[in-house]
């Protein structure tokens, strides 16, 4: 089992950045694939960014791409959303999900566990 624990969110102007923090306890965090996704109330969870535990997939909404990268260290038990050029179509709570040796997955249904979240609002 692992628990997740996301911070780095908050009010941020149009074209601002943001850094997102995932940080996982439990078992050993190397044998997890990691996604962001995020939220807005009355609307499904919406896939964001995937890092697989063996970092060859990674892969991007199309809505992110070339803005948004995703890092992790297993060192530091961490998973790390940079957000570049945000939009206020990007306002949203980032959640991160881990799925333990799974081949890296867009669909939330797929991970085991999930964190909190962090609320990211873009607005000027």
């Amino acid at each position: 089992q692992v628990q997740l624990a996301e911070s780095g969110g908050g009010l941020v102007e149009p074209g601002g950045s943001l850094k997102l923090s995932c940080v996982a306890s439990g078992r050993a965090f190397g044998g997890y694939s990691m996604g962001w996704f995020r939220q807005v109330p009355g609307k499904e969870r919406e896939f964001v960014a995937l890092i697989s535990w063996s970092l060859k997939n990674i892969q991007y909404a199309d809505s992110v791409k070339g803005r948004f990268t995703i890092s992790r260290d297993n060192h530091k038990d961490t998973v790390y959303l940079q957000m570049n050029n945000l939009k206020i179509e990007d306002t949203a709570v980032y959640i991160c999900g881990a799925d333990y040796y799974g081949p890296g997955s867009r669909h939330p249904t797929d991970y085991e566990y999930w964190g909190q979240g962090t609320q990211v609002t873009v607005s000027s």
